[in-house]
Order: C-alpha cells, then structure tokens, then sequence
C-alpha cells in the first residue's frame, strides 16, 4: 500500500508545520515587531529579569534605566516584553 504510506508522511509534515513551525515563526515575527517599535520612554523586561525604562536607543543597543541614576546597555535581542506604560514607578 504505496499511497497509505505518502498519505502517512504527509500527515506527519502537516502536523509538523502546524504544531513546531508555524508557531515558532509567529513569535519570531512577534519578536521582530517588538524590537523595531522600541522607543525612547518605554517600559520593559529584558530576558535576564531586568525591568527597566528605555532612555537611549541605538542601532543594535538599547540603554535601560533599572533604578535612579543606574544605566544598563543591552543588545536590543535582550528586550523580551514591552511592559504596559505606568508599569514602572520612579
């Protein structure tokens, strides 16, 4: 049975794409939007923990103020969540 067997293959592609793939590529995606729209005065949590408002955005960088007067340098991939505004309080 030659055509059971592609049909088995195929299922198993399909199941592939729709439960690894796809998803993987739409957080990507999301991810991608998030760093693009980062600006001046947004809150946000890096993938270490850090939560912190942006003062200064570079090409690849990014310069989070984490508590008064402390600057921290980050590699815009670092930035995993913009926080809601207001989040932080000074």
């Amino acid at each position: 049975m030659p055509g059971f067997d592609i049909l088995i293959l195929v299922a198993f592609a399909g199941i592939f794409y729709f439960m690894l793939w796809r998803p993987q590529s739409k957080r990507a995606k999301e991810h991608r939007e998030l760093i693009e729209g980062l600006g001046k005065g947004d809150e946000v949590m890096t993938n270490g923990g850090l939560a912190g408002k942006i003062v200064k955005v570079e090409e690849q960088f990014v310069v989070v103020e984490v508590a008064a007067g402390v600057e921290l340098r980050f590699q815009k991939a670092a930035v995993s969540a913009a926080l809601p505004k207001g989040t932080l309080k000074s």
